[in-house]
C-alpha cells in the first residue's frame, strides 16, 4: 500500500488536529503564526483514520464552477454518507470572487473551515495569513515527496512550510482532429512528437488548405502554450531567487517567436478570438489544438469529430509542460474548535483517498500510484496527461506572482496579434514584472 495511506493511528491524527489548532489559536491572537508543532489535541478523534468525535458541520469553499463541481459535489455526498458525525457543506464561487470574499470572511471569523485553491494561489494566501501551515497533519498523513513529481510535491509549500496537501494534477496536452489528420494523408493514430514531426503535419494539413495549428493570444491557451514552449527551449519565467523575469532570455523570445511564426506562415490565422482555437478543433477547421486536460470529457464524448489526445510535441530540447494543481488548504480561524479541526483533516485524507474517483472529473491524481493505478488509467483520454506530469512546471512559489505573470501574457497577446515582435514585447513585460516583483517583495516580505 502507497505509505500516503496507512491509516493513522488514534494518538497520530489528534496530534496533528491538535497541533495545528494550535496554529490556529496563536494566529487568531493576532500573533506570528508558525508551523504547528506537537502538543495538544482535540477531545475529537480519529481511530483509524475515522473521525470520532461529537457531530459537526464543516464549510468548504472552492471554485469548481464547471463539470469538476459537479464531481465534488457527489463525492461531498457521498462523503456525508459515510461519515454520520461529519457534514461538509460546500459553497462553489469564481475563483476570482473566492479568492475576494475569503480574506475579509476569515478577519471576520465567518470564513470556511477548508479550501481548495491552486497551487501558485497558495504563496499570496499563506503571506497574508488567510491559511496557516499544515505541516503536522501532512506528517501524520505521511506524505512523502517520493509520492509525487517534484513540481507538485514542491507546490503546496511557502517559505519551507507546508500549506497545501495536493489532490491532482491539471495541465496541457495536444488535443489533435483525426478526420483533418486523415484528409491530408496523416496517420491518425501518430500525432506528431517533435518539431520536425510537427512542422510536417502542419505543410502536408497547409496543402489541403487547412491552418492546422491556431495560436491563441489569450492567457487560455496561448499564454500557457507558450510557457510550455519557453522551457521546451530551456529557458525559465525568473531567476533562481524570483527577484528578476527572465521570460526574455533567447530561450523564451525562440519560444515565442515560434509562436508568432506560425500566425505569419499560414499555419494559424489571424486575431483569433478566445476559446476559438478550441471551438474550430471541434468543428473540423483546427487540427492541432495545445488545449488543457479540462476539456477532455467533453471532446471524448463529442460525435461530430474524433479528436485524439497526446502529450505535447517536444518542440525544443526538453520536456516543458504548462501545469497546475488543485491543493487543499485550511484557513486561518478564530473559534479554534479543535474537533473541527480533526473533521476538516480527516475530509481531506478521505477526499485524497479518493483521487481516483476525483479524476473522473478531467484530473490526473497528484500520488504518483494513484495514476498508475488500473481506476486511472481505465479512464478514457487521460494517460496522455498522466505521461507528461514529471515534464510538467508550475509557477513559483512566491507571494503576487499572478502580478508578475500578467505582464508576461500581455507580452504574448501582443506579439500574436502583430503588435509587437516577440523579443520588444517580451523585454518591456520582463522590465515590467521585475519592478512588480521587487514591490511585491516589500508589500508581503
Amino acid at each position: 500500500m502507497n505509505q500516503l495511506y496507512v491509516p493513522l493511528s488514534r494518538r497520530g491524527f489528534i496530534g496533528a488536529a491538535g497541533a495545528f489548532g494550535g496554529a490556529l489559536a496563536l494566529a487568531a491572537c493576532g500573533g506570528k503564526s508558525t508551523p504547528p508543532g506537537a502538543a495538544g489535541g482535540p477531545s475529537g478523534s480519529a481511530a483509524g483514520g475515522a473521525y470520532n468525535g461529537p457531530n459537526v458541520t464543516l464549510s468548504f469553499w472552492n471554485g469548481w464552477t464547471g463539470a469538476d463541481g459537479d464531481y465534488a459535489k457527489k463525492m461531498v455526498s457521498e462523503f456525508n454518507a459515510a461519515t454520520k458525525n461529519i457534514k461538509v457543506n460546500m459553497n462553489v464561487f469564481q475563483w476570482a470572487d473566492l479568492f475576494q470574499k475569503m480574506p475579509a470572511a476569515v478577519t471576520s471569523g465567518n470564513g470556511p473551515d477548508i479550501s481548495a485553491m491552486h497551487g501558485d494561489d497558495i504563496p499570496t494566501q499563506a503571506a497574508q495569513r488567510v491559511i496557516v501551515p499544515i505541516d503536522a497533519i501532512a506528517n501524520n498523513l505521511k506524505l512523502s515527496e517520493s509520492d509525487f513529481a517534484p513540481a507538485v510535491w514542491q507546490g503546496g509549500i511557502y517559505q519551507n512550510k507546508r500549506y497545501g496537501i495536493p489532490v491532482d494534477v491539471h495541465c496541457l496536452g495536444l488535443f489533435y482532429n483525426k478526420d483533418l489528420f486523415e484528409k491530408a494523408g496523416l496517420d491518425a493514430d501518430k500525432p506528431p512528437t517533435n518539431k520536425d514531426e510537427y512542422m510536417n503535419a502542419l505543410d502536408k494539413l497547409k496543402s489541403k488548405g487547412i491552418q492546422g495549428s491556431w495560436v491563441s493570444p489569450f492567457q487560455f491557451t496561448g499564454g500557457l502554450m507558450y510557457q510550455s514552449l519557453l522551457w521546451q527551449f530551456g529557458a525559465e519565467l525568473f531567476n533562481e531567487d524570483v527577484t528578476k523575469a527572465t521570460w526574455d532570455s533567447e530561450g523564451g523570445i525562440a519560444a515565442l517567436t515560434f509562436m508568432t511564426d506560425l500566425v505569419k506562415n499560414g499555419y494559424s490565422p489571424k486575431n483569433v478570438g478566445q476559446d476559438a482555437d478550441y471551438v474550430a478543433l471541434k468543428n473540423g477547421r483546427n487540427a492541432l489544438n495545445w488545449q488543457g486536460i479540462w476539456q477532455v470529457n467533453e471532446v471524448t464524448k463529442l460525435s461530430t469529430a474524433k479528436i485524439g489526445l497526446a502529450a505535447l510535441p517536444k518542440i525544443g530540447d526538453k520536456g516543458g509542460v504548462w501545469g497546475n494543481s488543485h491543493q487543499f488548504v485550511l484557513p486561518r480561524t478564530q473559534g479554534n474548535d479543535a474537533n473541527k479541526v480533526s473533521a476538516a483533516a480527516y475530509f481531506v485524507s478521505w477526499f485524497t483517498q479518493h483521487g481516483a474517483d476525483w479524476a473522473k472529473s478531467g484530473k490526473v491524481p497528484a500520488v504518483k500510484k494513484l495514476a498508475e493505478s488500473s481506476e486511472f488509467t481505465s479512464i478514457e483520454g487521460l494517460k496522455p496527461f498522466a505521461d507528461e506530469v514529471p515534464d510538467v512546471h508550475f509557477p513559483p512559489a512566491v507571494a503576487g506572482i499572478s502580478d508578475a505573470m500578467t505582464a508576461m501574457y500581455d507580452a504574448v497577446n501582443a506579439a500574436v496579434l502583430g503588435k509587437s515582435d516577440p523579443a520588444s514585447a517580451l523585454h518591456s513585460a520582463a522590465n515590467k514584472a521585475s519592478q512588480i516583483l521587487a514591490q511585491n517583495k516589500k508589500k508581503y516580505g
